[in-house]
């Protein structure tokens, strides 16, 4: 029930879709996804399960600083108020338009992304072959679809008015990888995270493990990945991404929180109130319920990975 995405590969096509949709009520479309999606109808009125309570949080909880934190040029600002502007990724420029993208500006090699939408980035490796019309043409288009389309029905993203930042392209690890680690947190605490490898240049092959708090690997995996094939150890600065994310993360009942490592340094990557838009299909599924609960159940233990627990050697 999930591969909607490989009938509509081209996500302008599945934007136009959804475009075509947006007269039907968001209480309405977001039980119809559900169903499409996680091949269930959801449980709105008393939600249990984690993937319940985001469509319950999308249709009810509105905090405006909501909308600041999925902006990824507004958050840098509340990333840098709470102390963690270390954590930031060098800017080079940052544009209203895509007709004002300026290469010329640019060092040889860049990343460019929209500060709203999922999927709206570019990542140029050397700017003598890139096509600077190309790039402006490919940012009109994403910003055209996302202005007529609200895909999952996400009212933190309502409001931001968009604009393309370009900055420094992260270097990848010996793996060819930049491997992303990915917090929830509930109430300003981290209950678990997943880690995705191998996911850089396609996606779909991505490999993705979940984490309790202390990094021992759990039986968990989401079934729209492989499972991490290399179990990774923990970053050199883990311990900062915790307090990062657990900072953030105050005030609201739930955000995901994701940072990259970088050469060993931790980097703010983005927080994010949807995961997945909460369409997420987890194995075992009793995940979802005591993800839905806010906390991870005494019964699911850790999977035995002692190496998981050593940091690092920089």
């Amino acid at each position: 029930m999930n591969g909607y995405k490989k009938v509509f590969k081209s996500l302008e096509t599945r934007q136009r879709i959804l475009s075509a949709l947006s007269f039907v009520p968001d209480g309405a479309m977001v039980r119809l996804q559900y169903r499409i999606k996680c091949g269930r109808w959801p449980n709105l009125r008393d939600p249990k399960r984690y993937t319940e309570k985001i469509q319950w949080y999308k249709l009810h909880y509105r905090n405006p600083l909501m909308t600041v934190c999925s902006d990824k040029w507004a958050v840098r600002q509340y990333v840098s108020d709470h102390g963690f502007g270390d954590m930031l990724n060098e800017v080079y420029a940052v544009w209203n338009s895509p007709e004002d993208i300026d290469f010329s500006v640019l060092p040889d090699s860049f990343a460019l992304k929209l500060n709203s939408g999922s999927g709206t980035n570019l990542f140029v490796s050397d700017k003598s072959a890139a096509d600077e019309d190309e790039t402006k043409r490919q940012f009109a288009t994403w910003i055209v679809n996302l202005r007529r389309s609200n895909p999952g029905r996400e009212w933190g993203y309502n409001g931001i008015e968009p604009c393309i930042i370009a900055e420094n392209l992260y270097p990848r690890n010996e793996n060819n990888d930049i491997p992303d680690y990915k917090f929830f947190c509930f109430g300003g605490k981290v209950r678990c995270l997943y880690v995705m490898q191998n996911y850089v240049d396609d996606h779909g092959k991505g490999e993705l493990g979940f984490f309790d708090r202390d990094f021992n690997l759990l039986p968990i995996r989401r079934k729209d990945f492989n499972a991490l094939y290399a179990i990774p150890v923990m970053p050199l600065e883990y311990d900062r991404m915790v307090a990062c994310a657990e900072s953030l993360s105050k005030g609201f009942p739930h955000v995901r929180v994701d940072f990259f490592d970088i050469e060993g340094k931790a980097m703010f990557a983005e927080m994010t109130f949807y995961n997945a838009s909460g369409y997420t299909l987890f194995e075992p599924d009793e995940f979802d319920f005591e993800l839905g609960g806010g906390l991870l159940s005494a019964g699911t233990r850790p999977i035995d990975n002692p190496s998981s627990r050593h940091r690092r050697v920089a």
